[in-house]
């Protein structure tokens, strides 16, 4: 192993700064980084030699692969981890401007939502990891928390609780329990885990995570916050009567004023159900 390579998972395993998820996300980013620093001819670097010269050439590799405007986001949150970690955070601009990057599109203009096809989701060979997918689906379920879901604690008959420590930012909230499919999905999780949860006994949650990323791209299984998208529409539809802008429905400017309260209600009661506090969170989710 290349020493930064090496350098950069000491510093991971010295700094574990947020969930599990986080930090597997965190470390794969830094490996990739310092892949591609070697490629582009930046040898023999150490955990200490990041410079602003490295940060300049490796934005604009990734710009040149048209990566999304998340995924460059991503990648410079985490060299600026780095860069904060090593006491040296001039070495990457605060403002993603800098860089020629744009503000990410937080209105959809269209749909992302995602279904589970049955064909993809027979090719998972784990059954935790598909009972996860499913509440995933089923509930609109960030993937740490459908991995850590444990059905007897969470079944509370009219709807789901999910404990803090699922949950991202550590905000507990609850789901309501709608119809018979969800109630199908939550039954086969409770005789799946019995008393524990969707992590087998002899395994770590960061362990599952790696046979959930591993299975879920087997199986050609991607985009997954799809899943909770698809919930978000579903349920903007129930609660209005109709779809979302996202999925072809009337914008915010063609409703009346009867049904913009009907609107916003909606939007509170799904961006509760999502895990957020902002309203402004679901146009991302359902358009405006």
């Amino acid at each position: 192993m290349r020493r930064l390579n090496y350098e950069l998972r000491q510093l991971c395993r010295n700094n574990r700064d947020g969930s599990y998820a986080t930090q597997s996300n965190r470390r794969d980013i830094l490996q990739k980084l310092a892949d591609d620093l070697h490629r582009l001819g930046y040898r023999g670097m150490n955990v200490r030699s990041l410079k602003q010269k490295h940060v300049d050439a490796i934005v604009k590799q990734y710009k040149s692969e048209h990566l999304s405007v998340g995924t460059l986001k991503n990648r410079l949150s985490v060299l600026r981890w780095w860069a904060h970690k090593i006491n040296r955070p001039q070495v990457v601009a605060k403002e993603n401007a800098h860089y020629g990057i744009e503000p990410r599109q937080l209105v959809a203009k269209e749909s992302k939502a995602q279904s589970l096809q049955q064909t993809k989701l027979d090719n998972i060979t784990s059954p935790y990891v598909q009972m996860s997918l499913e509440l995933q689906a089923a509930f609109g379920l960030r993937r740490e928390e459908a991995i850590k879901f444990s059905p007897l604690y969470a079944d509370q008959k009219d709807h789901i609780r999910l404990k803090a420590s699922w949950c991202k930012g550590g905000k507990a909230r609850t789901v309501p329990i709608r119809n018979e499919q969800q109630r199908d999905v939550l039954n086969r999780a409770r005789s799946l885990a019995g008393r524990g949860s969707l992590i087998p006994p002899h395994l770590k949650y960061v362990q599952q995570m790696r046979i959930y990323e591993k299975q879920t791209l087997k199986a050609g299984l991607s985009q997954l916050h799809g899943l909770r998208h698809a919930y978000a529409q579903t349920r903007y539809q129930e609660l209005t009567g109709w779809p979302a802008p996202a999925c072809g429905g009337p914008t915010s400017k063609q409703l009346t004023s009867e049904q913009k309260e009907k609107d916003l209600e909606a939007r509170l009661i799904i961006s509760k159900e999502l895990g957020h506090e902002r309203e402004q969170i679901t146009a991302a989710y359902l358009g405006r």
